[in-house]
């Protein structure tokens, strides 16, 4: 039997038009994508775990200065920058998150961490960096992290000159050679926020879940309106008891108690066999996937074919 070995990788979703981002940054944009997925494909080739790989493609995102991840992160009221982070082990349900945390230079690689070497699901805050130094995982100052694009773009938030507040997050779902899946999602949080808010990202059923019988997914959107709808364990209690495919699932998640919860709902999912959603309500998503040695799917807009098995 044909083994298959698949990662599916999103950057964020956002309300923005091609003038918006322009051809430059689009570019930019792609490229990050691609090597991002290509950094945890690369694991999976190598009969690697489908947790390094989820964790290698968000490393490479938090690397990139686009994306609200990592060194992209979007600085809050007070101009620090804060960090949520989660991960998910299919096969064993293991998890690991972090919220609050301001210096560690890969949060997935902390939650991971915790997941791997402590008693403990969710490290926060003053806690969360003094196990990451301990376990001497690497650390940066602040100027590593506040970029000057992060610096204009809060000024202009807080004039409210800006429409669309920065809310990204970056994440990915796998299946390894073995059959097991894992999810991964990781987030500078939302721009202009209260110090200490803390998102979906780091919630485990909310803006990550893995579980092998089911499906693995990672979130991004309005975190408020996430966490409150609880949307990925939502997928995997409508595929788990109604017995919904995972494009059912996906399209139903999208919906329910959307009249008492606000807020933009997006997300990448995976089942079992391999199959993939990439569900979004915003103007464009940035997404990538690959399946074994077959083709790359990247996409960026809505009008760009959903079906990356047709690619």
């Amino acid at each position: 039997m044909k083994k298959n070995w698949v990662i599916a990788i999103h950057g964020g979703a956002e309300n923005q038009s091609r003038e918006d981002i322009g051809e430059a940054k689009e570019a930019a944009y792609r490229q990050g994508l691609d090597n991002a997925l290509m950094a945890g494909w690369h694991v999976l080739e190598a009969g690697g775990s489908a947790v390094d790989a989820v964790e290698a493609a968000v490393r490479s995102m938090e690397n990139n200065q686009l994306f609200n991840a990592g060194r992209g992160g979007s600085l809050a009221k007070d101009e620090s920058i804060e960090f949520d982070a989660s991960i998910m082990d299919g096969k064993n349900m293991q998890a690991g998150a972090v919220s609050g945390v301001k210096h560690v230079k890969h949060p997935i690689t902390l939650a991971k961490t915790i997941m791997e070497r402590s008693k403990h699901v969710l490290l926060t805050s003053v806690g969360a960096e003094e196990f990451a130094r301990e376990q001497e995982l690497e650390m940066k100052g602040d100027d590593y992290f506040k970029t000057e694009e992060k610096i204009k773009s809060l000024k202009k938030a807080k004039k409210k000159e800006k429409d669309e507040l920065l809310k990204d997050t970056v994440g990915a779902v796998a299946l390894d050679m073995d059959g097991n899946l894992a999810a991964a999602t990781s987030t500078g949080g939302l721009e202009n926020q209260y110090p200490g808010r803390v998102g979906d990202s780091p919630i485990i059923g909310s803006g990550t879940y893995a579980n092998n019988e089911v499906v693995a997914v990672s979130c991004t959107g309005d975190g408020e309106g996430i966490m409150r709808a609880n949307v990925a364990h939502e997928v995997y209690a409508l595929m788990k008891y109604k017995n919904l495919s995972l494009k059912e699932a996906a399209k139903e998640a999208m919906e329910v108690y959307k009249d008492r919860i606000e807020g933009d709902r997006n997300f990448i999912a995976m089942d079992p066999e391999g199959n993939v959603e990439f569900s979004f309500e915003t103007s464009l998503m940035f997404r990538a996937c690959k399946r074994n040695n077959d083709p790359t799917y990247l996409a960026i807009w809505r009008d760009e074919d959903g079906n990356w098995e047709k690619e």
